[in-house]
């Protein structure tokens, strides 16, 4: 077993944990943080998508011990003070999710997208996507709600 402490969505966090446990199974079978998503354990579809200090990771691809010390932003921890993230209002706004599974790691790779990228276009935002597999939309009203975020956030910027 291995102590592992990081901070997430805000709130410290320790447990002992298995050396092989994955990032995602701790987030969602330790914590019970079930928003990130297992849906291929090949690091293919980006269901299981978070933030870690920063930055866009798939939580399937590292261990839990990896992330010790960092900070992790789960799509429970997006929503401020029980408001929307521009990102997940958009996506609520503009259709932008069937079944719902690829939708938490479709939007922790947007916001990640839209803080490296500000004003992207067509067809930054589907290349920038293309670690995110949906099987239900089509990715039109996804491509759609990211542009829509995006001018709301460079409009909050302002």
């Amino acid at each position: 077993m291995t102590a592992v402490s990081m901070i997430v969505n805000g709130k410290a966090v320790q447990a002992d944990v298995e050396d092989r446990t994955l990032l995602v199974h701790f987030l969602r079978e330790t914590l019970r943080l079930t928003g990130t998503h297992v849906g291929c354990d090949t690091s293919q579809c980006g269901a299981c998508v978070i933030h870690l200090n920063g930055e866009a990771v798939k939580s399937c691809t590292m261990f839990a011990a990896q992330a010790q010390g960092a900070n992790v932003l789960t799509i429970e921890g997006l929503a401020k003070d029980g408001v929307l993230h521009p990102v997940q209002a958009a996506f609520q706004e503009h259709h932008a999710l069937q079944c719902g599974f690829c939708t938490p790691g479709m939007i922790m790779t947007a916001v990640d997208m839209l803080r490296r990228i500000p004003k992207p276009d067509e067809a930054t935002i589907r290349h920038e996507l293309e670690g995110n597999i949906c099987r239900c939309t089509g990715y039109h009203n996804i491509v759609k709600a990211i542009a829509a975020a995006a001018d709301t956030l460079k409009a909050s910027a302002a």
